[in-house]
């Protein structure tokens, strides 16, 4: 089975968008460039996993074209098929839009997509310099069915005219869960008009440098908790509560939520759904509008603090909703709720943030990893190094929700979320932070 043949880039496509990918496959030979295309190149009795299994040593790229009819099931298989290589080689994955193609599928959004539905600039011209390794500025895919528009210039969220400011309690506990100090605190915020009387509170987070993860001597831990690491952050804006049912309903049109009510956090939502929420946010706003990295979430949550919880040693049911059949350290037992409720009803952290312990699990942007060996000190995403493990490797949740353990809310603990990327679970929900794009 071996071929003489060296090619450049394998062509992944639906076999009803065959008339298209031909096109392009001639004008990248006019280009001096080999793809492999199947019709052209399988022979009878070949394997396709062999076969993919042995290109998958010469190509430089892959380019995924997504049509009207979207991924085909042997697209899927194909793209599935090259993780691993992938993984080990930095192979470019190049998610084409063409036709009445929708949208980019979120497993496919880490990287550049070039649309053909946007004459300008040349997207053929895009995808040459994409394979071959030129840089390629990024270019957002146009909605269906409407012409190109102008980006909406991005306002400065931190302007005087937009910031407000708010007050709020903080409260200390002693080992036993008992408080034994309250605070009056405030801090800057600016709020997003979604429409209908349904605003978003985005809340100034400080720069600033922590310890991420936990010491050995923490009760509860998970040694995917370490090592601990000074980790750097720069300033941001993150949601005041994680992302509520009135919110998502404004921007997305619906409610998935099993536990309804229009204050309590939104559930039953995938990873993708999250981001879907962000870009229809950003869309709207004019903000650029994500998910938190990992490490932007622990210094948010612990504000400061380097305790189990950003409240001191202990957490009681008074003081977040978690299952209350069970105890942290000296804790005592209390409620349990069994069910996602209102946000805001317990108190703030000392960044003004509500509920970071338990109710929803949020969703972070970072792949998960076994441990914190390799992780960036800079606060940003922590992303297997080629983005296409997008469609196998989960994403990271954090905060906890109302049906764990207690000692699942601490300020450190994190989960590996599986198929959070896919998966709807009334116990996952997401808080969305606001920053510039980082450079």
């Amino acid at each position: 089975m071996t071929r003489t043949n060296q090619f450049d880039v394998f062509l992944c496509h639906n076999s009803e968008d065959k008339p298209f990918v031909r096109k392009i496959a001639r004008q990248l030979r006019e280009r001096n460039l080999n793809p492999w295309l199947d019709e052209e190149q399988l022979r009878g009795g070949d394997v396709l996993s062999d076969v993919m299994d042995e290109i998958s040593q010469d190509i430089e790229a892959v380019v995924v074209f997504i049509g009207g009819k979207d991924l085909g099931g042997w697209q899927k298989r194909e793209i599935a098929g090259f993780v691993h290589d992938s993984v080990k080689r930095e192979i470019r994955v190049i998610p084409v839009l063409f036709d009445s193609a929708r949208e980019v599928p979120f497993f496919l959004r880490g990287g550049i997509w070039i649309d053909f539905r946007q004459p300008e600039p040349d997207p053929f011209e895009r995808l040459v310099m994409a394979i071959t390794g030129t840089q390629v500025r990024p270019q957002s895919p146009t909605p269906l069915g409407k012409p190109p528009v102008e980006p909406a210039p991005i306002p400065d969220p931190k302007a005087p005219s937009a910031v407000k400011t708010f007050s709020f309690e903080v409260v200390t506990v002693n080992k036993q869960g008992k408080i034994v100090q309250r605070q009056t605190q405030s801090a800057p915020f600016f709020a997003e008009d979604l429409g209908n009387g349904v605003t978003l509170d985005m809340v100034a987070i400080p720069g600033g440098s922590f310890q991420m993860g936990s010491p050995d001597t923490e009760g509860g831990r998970s040694s995917s908790e370490s090592p601990q690491h000074s980790v750097t952050i720069a300033p941001f804006h993150m949601g005041k509560f994680a992302v509520t049912q009135a919110q998502y309903q404004a921007i997305m049109g619906n409610n998935p939520a099993h536990f309804k009510g229009e204050q309590r956090p939104v559930e039953q939502v995938s990873w993708g759904d999250a981001i879907a929420f962000c870009q229809q946010l950003s869309k709207k706003t004019g903000n650029l509008y994500r998910l938190p990295s990992e490490a932007e979430w622990e210094y948010a949550c612990r504000a400061g603090t380097t305790t189990p919880f950003h409240f001191g040693e202990a957490i009681t049911t008074d003081l977040a909703n978690y299952n209350g059949n069970y105890t942290y350290g000296q804790g005592i037992k209390g409620t349990n709720r069994k069910g996602a409720i209102s946000v805001g009803i317990f108190p703030a952290n000392a960044f003004g943030l509500y509920d970071m312990h338990g109710n929803v699990w949020e969703c972070c942007e970072d792949h998960w990893h076994g441990n914190y060996d390799g992780a960036p000190t800079d606060g940003s995403v922590w992303l297997n190094k080629n983005w296409l493990s997008n469609l196998v490797q989960s994403r990271v949740l954090r905060g906890g929700s109302w049906v764990v353990k207690p000692r699942n809310c601490r300020s450190a603990s994190h989960i590996n979320g599986y198929d959070a990327g896919i998966q709807h679970d009334l116990l996952n929900g997401f808080r969305v932070v606001c920053s510039a794009p980082r450079t």
